[in-house]
C-alpha cells in the first residue's frame, strides 16, 4: 500500500503501457498478422490457380476458403471488364516485369457487389531462377473511388457552371451589342456633294458606353450633325445617350442654330437630372452643313460644350484645330456658355470629330503617357487630303493598336468634300 506522501510515477506508468502493448504484440502469430491484415493478400500459382487466400479478402468477397483454394484462379474474383483488362494489361507486364503495382480492377462480391480495389502483385522465383508463384496485395479503393467521383462530379459541375457563364455573358454581349447599336444611326444619310464616314469603338462588350454621334436633313439643302460623350457607362449612361440624341433632334428642327440646339438639351438635362441625386452631363459639338452647289464649298457652323476641337484636315496636305475654348459641360448649370466656330470646307478638305477616348488612350510599353492632342495633330496631318472613309479607317487602325492602353468608348465622324473629278478637254463647255 501507497503511503500518503508518495505519489505516482507518469514515467514508469508509461513503462508498463509500452510493455503491455510489445507483450501483445508478441503474441501475434505471423499467420494471424496475415489472416487479420488490413489488405487482401493471396498467392496463385503461375496458372492463376488461387493457393493461399487470407480472411480480409475473404471477408470482402464474401466466400469460404474451401471454395477458393485450388478451385478458383484470380481472374474467377475478377469483373468481366477485369478480366480483360487482366488478360491484355495486367498479365502480360507482369510476365515482362516480374512485379506491376496500384492496378485499379473491382473484384465481385457473392451478393453482385462491386469493390473496386488496387492490386500489386510480384512473381516469387525458385533458387535456378524459375517462377513459381505470383504473391498479390489486395487494397480496398472503395473510398478512393468515392472521392475520385465526387472530384469528377464537381469537376462537372465546375464545367457546367463555366459554360452555362460563358452562354449567360454572350447573350449579355449580344444583347448589349443590339441596345448599344440602337443609340446610333443604322446608316449615315447621304449629303448632296459630301461624303461621310463614322465609327464606334467599344472598349468592352460587357458595358454600355455612353459615346454617341448622328447626321440628319434639316431641309432640302442644309443638314445637322453632332458627337459627343455622356458622363458614365451602363444602363444609366444608355439612358442619357439616347434622352440627349431625340432631345438635339427636336431642337435642330424647331431652330438648327448650334448654340440653341445645345441650350434646349442643357435645359432638358439640368433640369431632368439637378437635385436627383445623380447628375448627368455630357460633352456635345452640334453643327449644321450648308452646301453651296454654285462653289461646291460647304460651310459648317458648329458650337461646342466642354468637347475636344474639331480637326480640319486640307487638301493641301495640312491639318489644324479648330479651336472651341471656353464651352462648358451640357447640363450642369442652369445657363451654360457654349463656343462657337465657323470654317469652310472645299473639295478634298475634311472635318474630323472624335471622342477623348482617342486622345486619352494610354500608351507607351508602361501604358502611362496619354496619346494626346498633338500625336493626334500629327497622325492627322499625314491623312489629309484623303476621302473621310480613308481617314476612318485609319483612325480605325490606330485605336486597335493601343490594345489595352484603349479603355475607353471613342466614337468617330468624318464629312469632307470628295475632290471633283478633272474636266477632260473633250467635255468642257464651249467658250
Amino acid at each position: 500500500m501507497c503511503r500518503a506522501d508518495q505519489q505516482p510515477d507518469p514515467h514508469r506508468a508509461g513503462d508498463e503501457t509500452s510493455d503491455a502493448v510489445f507483450a501483445a504484440l508478441l503474441e501475434d502469430s505471423a499467420e494471424e498478422l496475415y489472416e487479420s491484415a488490413p489488405c487482401g493478400y493471396l498467392s496463385t500459382l503461375m496458372d492463376g490457380t488461387i493457393a493461399k487466400i487470407n480472411g480480409t479478402l475473404l471477408g470482402w468477397l464474401g466466400l469460404e476458403r474451401e471454395a477458393v483454394v485450388g478451385r478458383m484462379r484470380f481472374t474467377d474474383l475478377l469483373t468481366v471488364g477485369g478480366k480483360l483488362y487482366h488478360e491484355t494489361h495486367f498479365a502480360p507486364l507482369l510476365r515482362m516485369q516480374g512485379e506491376i503495382s496500384g492496378i485499379a480492377l473491382e473484384i465481385k462480391q457473392t451478393g453482385g457487389g462491386r469493390i473496386p480495389v488496387l492490386v500489386s502483385s510480384v512473381v516469387k522465383h525458385g533458387s535456378t531462377g524459375e517462377p513459381l508463384l505470383i504473391r498479390a496485395t489486395v487494397f480496398d479503393a472503395r473510398d478512393r473511388r468515392s472521392y475520385e467521383e465526387e472530384l469528377l462530379r464537381r469537376r462537372k459541375a465546375a464545367e457546367e457552371a463555366r459554360k452555362q457563364a460563358e452562354a449567360d455573358r454572350a447573350r449579355l454581349q449580344n444583347a448589349l451589342a443590339v441596345l448599344q447599336q440602337s443609340l446610333l444611326p443604322d446608316i449615315l444619310p447621304s449629303i448632296p456633294g459630301m461624303e461621310a464616314a463614322a465609327h464606334y469603338h467599344a472598349a468592352s462588350p460587357d458595358r454600355l458606353g455612353g459615346d454617341f454621334y448622328d447626321v440628319f436633313p434639316l431641309d432640302g439643302n442644309r443638314f445637322a450633325f453632332f458627337l459627343g460623350d455622356v458622363c458614365g457607362k451602363g444602363p444609366q449612361a444608355a439612358a442619357l445617350t439616347s434622352l440627349t440624341r431625340y432631345t438635339l433632334r427636336a431642337a435642330a428642327l424647331h431652330d438648327p442654330d448650334p448654340v440653341c440646339a445645345l441650350s434646349t438639351l442643357n435645359s432638358v438635362l439640368h433640369e431632368r437630372y439637378t437635385g436627383s441625386g445623380d447628375p448627368r452631363y455630357c460633352t456635345a459639338v452640334f453643327g449644321t452643313l450648308e452646301p453651296d452647289p454654285a462653289t461646291g464649298q460647304v460651310t459648317v457652323h458648329l458650337a461646342a460644350g466642354g468637347h475636344p476641337p474639331a480637326l480640319v484636315l486640307r487638301a493641301d496636305g495640312t491639318a489644324d484645330y479648330l479651336p472651341t475654348p471656353g464651352g462648358l459641360f451640357v447640363g450642369i448649370l442652369p445657363d451654360a456658355h457654349f463656343a462657337t466656330a465657323t470654317t469652310t470646307l472645299d473639295a478634298g478638305d475634311t472635318l474630323l470629330l472624335y471622342t477623348d477616348g482617342l486622345t486619352e488612350a494610354r500608351t507607351g510599353e508602361d501604358r502611362t503617357a496619354l496619346f494626346g492632342e498633338d500625336s493626334l495633330l500629327a497622325f492627322a496631318a499625314h491623312q489629309a487630303g484623303r476621302s473621310p472613309q480613308a481617314v476612318i479607317h485609319a483612325l480605325t487602325g490606330l485605336l486597335n493598336g493601343f490594345g489595352d492602353g484603349l479603355d475607353d468608348d471613342t466614337a468617330l465622324l468624318a464629312l469632307g468634300v470628295p475632290v471633283r473629278p478633272a474636266t477632260s478637254p473633250a467635255t468642257r463647255n464651249p467658250e
